[in-house]
């Protein structure tokens, strides 16, 4: 008990010491211990790299999971140490969506049949999203977190513990600067004057007791030195490692890019095949619907019949083509989407108007 009284006082004391001590440099009552430039250029260096870190850190979290409460779920998950649930993509959740409105629609029509085949390209989207999410969280915000969680914080903590030495070494030298002046102040005006032999033995001892205390802070300002130089070298180490930070970040940005790559070409390549497979489906139902298929009467079909179809005057027009058409052989015309193109049109011949666009 009793001694942990004393170092509550002992603290205490310090404690107030270093807050006088910053008290005067702030008033520019006291002298201040500057660091060299390239310990304050290491430490511009590290301030940047935290800040940089940070912001890039926030606003990749909000690129890969853009709903806040979601991110906040799962930051509360991370620090209890429970494993995240699993949650589908909004890309998943759409394709089940469009999968279940073609079952209640009907997958024979029209309507049905694409929104089946959209929804699996939305499910097989949102599949490749979490896997970008999944690969850029482990290769990219991981070793960002860790810096910010780790290597930032030991750093921070060894900065104040510099400071707190500094402020140590400034009060040890203001104390030693006053214990000086007030000695060199008894040692001038002592007082020989034999009617007096009282003040000539008070003054001798004042100089003696100040002589005593100035050995005193002599040796307090050796100590604190040690200690500081010790902490700045230290801190001058963990500062120095930052070029170590940047390379392991720029290894983790070269992952992410390529992850990213990765996803964005998985993302085209499935929209490539949707649209292709889009435009043979409208092409064969365009085709069913000028004949009249079984198909095109299916309950629930809108599509124009050919009876009702009058036969287009003879002549030559423009057809504008909705999508694109690879030719089977040599005796069909491979066609590209938007292009408008000249028709023979002949009384015998048969075409699907649709507002002011012809599919031949």
């Amino acid at each position: 008990m009793d001694f942990s009284v004393k170092k509550l006082a002992s603290d205490a004391g310090v404690f107030f010491t270093r807050a006088v001590q910053f008290t005067e440099e702030k008033l520019g009552q006291a002298e201040k211990t500057e660091l060299d430039a390239h310990f304050e250029n290491l430490l511009a260096r590290a301030d940047t790299t935290k800040n940089w870190t940070e912001k890039i850190f926030r606003q990749t979290e909000v690129l890969l999971q853009p709903n806040p409460s979601a991110r906040i779920e799962e930051f509360l998950y991370e620090k209890l140490d429970r494993k995240i649930p699993s949650r589908a993509t909004n890309g998943e959740l759409l394709g089940q969506y469009m999968l279940e409105a073609a079952t209640d629609f009907g997958p024979g029509t029209p309507y049905g049949s694409t929104l089946i085949k959209v929804g699996e390209c939305q499910r097989r989207l949102g599949g490749a999203e979490r896997e970008f999410m999944q690969t850029a969280s482990v290769a990219f915000l991981g070793p960002l977190r860790n810096f910010l969680e780790g290597d930032w914080r030991t750093i921070s903590k060894e900065r104040r513990l510099l400071e707190n030495r500094r402020l140590d070494l400034d009060a040890c030298k203001t104390r030693l600067k006053k214990a000086k002046a007030a000695e060199a102040k008894a040692a001038a005006t002592p007082d020989f004057q034999e009617t007096r032999p009282r003040n000539y033995v008070l003054s001798a001892s004042a100089a003696a007791l100040w002589s005593e205390e100035v050995d005193k802070a002599e040796q307090e300002l050796r100590v604190a030195q040690t200690e500081f130089d010790r902490q700045g070298e230290v801190t001058r180490l963990l500062l120095e490692g930052i070029g170590s930070t940047h390379v392991n970040h720029l290894r983790c940005l070269h992952e992410f890019v390529e992850a990213q790559a990765v996803y964005y070409a998985q993302c085209h390549q499935y929209m490539e095949d949707l649209q292709k497979e889009l435009g043979r489906f409208q092409n064969i139902f365009a085709v069913n619907t000028s004949f009249g298929s079984p198909s095109a009467g299916s309950p629930g079909a809108d599509a124009l019949r050919v009876e009702e179809v009058k036969p287009p005057p003879a002549g030559t027009r423009k057809a504008k083509v909705l999508y694109d058409y690879d030719a089977a052989d040599t005796s069909e015309l491979s066609l590209l989407a938007d292009e408008v193109r000249a028709a023979c049109v002949t009384t015998n011949s048969i075409c699907c108007f649709r507002g002011n666009r012809v599919c031949v």
